[in-house]
């Protein structure tokens, strides 16, 4: 009675495992290709492939994943809803295409074709397609070696204050993978103006342990051009080493955890240790509870799909203003428990959360000189950076997303905190600092996206309400599906049809930011005119993306 007692809770514990093996439309093994494999609580086990073009992903919970399958050249692939049972193996075979391919005729569907098959053609800025072709007797060892190369040109200036970029830049990416567990990469982006130009320059080194954890490093080196005649001239420069590793323990706790060490030369010398970290536990399938510490504002370029990054200079650290000509470091700390949880076609989350951020950098609009030393004005996007108060906010955050079909995802945020906003109405700039305080802010988010299915054109609409004024978003350290920018945004990705003969992929890209200029805040300007703080300063953008 005992043993029949515990044999289906045994039973139930038992890990299972999916396998199988991608080649490309011809049946040759893919040596290096990324295999990632979802469960249903939105939490992804990656695993490469061998010489033979096998994968195997081991030690899974019972429930349904999705194995999706990117490579050098290729687009990715998608399989969906593949069932696990305790203690089973499933054999999922992947076939990989080509963009030429994929354009010539589209997949097609039998009657015994499964409906869970997908081809998926995303953004492939974070992974540009440049295969080098050796001899065709050459060793594996030599296939392994994958070159990516991407290249973007880019005008209009992200309008965020000092250091967001010049009004035309030019980024490029290069990553090297080495015997399919090394990837050496470089990065980075060079802005256009008077003098000596503004640019990133990031470079980056990352291994893939038997264990399955990640090491990972990284150098960057940032310079953005002088803002002003009345700071002599100055230009600041940051050099920044950063390091990083991921694991997981039982295929249910995961953990990634790292440090980035800043030094900046700007109006004298400092510098900033910015730790982070992570802790997921996997309570079941579908359910995740999760814990982060971060010290920077996360990168919300992931979602778009930029090429520069994470080298753009509209969203590079340190974010940096002045007092009294003296440089004012920005320096976060935000912590935040949160429960995800998948339901169907939905996920819900449920976070609360803790930021305080000193020496906050606010963004301001307007005419202005660095000649009385507290702002830092952008020569490129008329926007300036200003040193506000210090943010001490406790606040929750409710996310539910939906998946209408495999093009269209709405999502809904809601968030209450702390935001800074002035307690007196139009005060003079230089005084402005003695009047910010913490107030408490409702602000909900309404944001869909999706690909249109015959232009196969990329899309994300946004807008983000609060209620009343303020010069900081609500939850500014959101990194959920939910998070959006300030008020009414437009992204978009147009491929380009290029020569069939051109080993590259071509597309147009739109940012717009804050469209209606909403949210700006009236204060009383250096020479008597008006200038404004601001949540985020209305941007547009648009350019050119070339992967190879």
């Amino acid at each position: 009675m005992i043993v029949a007692l515990a044999l289906p809770a045994w039973a139930a514990d038992r890990p299972g495992a999916i396998s199988g093996y991608v080649r490309d439309a011809s049946g040759i093994p893919q040596m290096g290709a990324v295999v990632e494999v979802a469960g249903s609580a939105a939490r992804t086990l990656t695993v490469f492939t061998d010489g033979a073009g096998f994968y195997s992903a081991t030690n899974l919970l019972p429930g349904f994943y999705s194995v999706k399958v990117s490579a050098a050249s290729f687009l990715p692939a998608l399989r969906e809803k593949i069932g696990l049972h305790p203690g089973s193996s499933v054999h999922v075979n992947i076939t990989l295409n080509t963009l030429l391919n994929a354009m010539r005729a589209a997949p097609l569907r039998g009657s015994t074709d499964d409906d869970d098959w997908k081809w998926t053609l995303r953004s492939v800025a974070n992974r540009p397609v440049l295969r080098v072709f050796g001899d065709p007797a050459a060793t594996a060892e030599q296939q392994g070696h994958d070159l990516k190369a991407s290249l973007s040109f880019l005008a209009g200036s992200a309008a965020g204050g000092y250091g967001s970029g010049s009004d035309m830049s030019t980024g490029f990416s290069l990553e090297r993978s080495i015997f399919s567990v090394d990837r050496v990469g470089l990065s980075g982006n060079v802005g256009y103006g008077d003098g000596l130009p503004a640019a990133v320059l990031r470079a980056i080194y990352s291994h893939r342990l038997p264990d399955g954890s990640g090491p990972s490093m990284a150098i960057t080196m940032r310079r953005f051009a002088p803002s002003d005649p009345n700071l002599h001239n100055a230009a600041l420069q940051a050099l920044a080493l950063s390091a990083g590793d991921d694991f997981t323990v039982g295929d249910v706790l995961e953990l990634k955890f790292g440090s980035e060490l800043q030094t900046i030369q700007f109006l004298g010398h400092v510098t900033a240790f910015r730790p982070f970290g992570s802790v997921d536990l996997h309570v079941s399938p579908n359910t995740v509870v999760e814990y982060d510490y971060a010290t920077s504002l996360p990168n919300t370029r992931a979602e778009k799909g930029f090429d520069s990054a994470p080298a753009d200079l509209s969203e590079a650290d340190p974010r940096v203003s002045m007092a009294n000509f003296t440089t004012r470091l920005e320096r976060a700390h935000h912590q935040e428990v949160n429960v995800s949880r998948h339901i169907g076609k939905n996920s819900l989350q449920v976070a609360v959360f803790s930021d305080r951020v000193a020496d906050t950098a606010l963004t301001g609009t307007g005419d202005v000189t660095a000649a009385g030393g507290f702002v830092l004005p952008d020569i490129y996007s008329g926007t300036f950076t200003y040193a506000g108060d210090t943010l001490d906010s406790r606040g929750m955050r409710v996310v539910l997303e939906r998946k209408f079909a495999s093009d269209l995802t709405a999502t809904l945020d809601y968030a209450y905190g702390g935001v800074l906003d002035l307690a007196k109405p139009d005060v003079d700039l230089q005084e402005a600092r003695q009047w910010i305080t913490t107030q408490r802010r409702h602000a909900l988010a309404a944001k869909l996206s999706g690909t249109l299915p015959g232009s196969r054109t990329h899309w994300i609409a946004s807008y983000r309400w609060i209620n009343g004024s303020a010069l900081t978003p609500v939850d500014m350290f959101n990194a959920s599906p939910g998070q959006s920018d300030p008020f009414l945004n437009v992204f978009m990705r147009q491929p380009i049809p290029t020569l069939g003969f051109l080993p590259a992929h071509m597309e147009a890209l739109v940012d717009l930011r804050n469209l209606l200029a909403q949210g700006y805040v009236p204060v009383m300007g250096q020479d008597g005119q008006t200038v404004y703080l601001v949540q985020a300063a209305r941007s547009v953008r648009g350019g050119v993306t070339i992967t190879f």
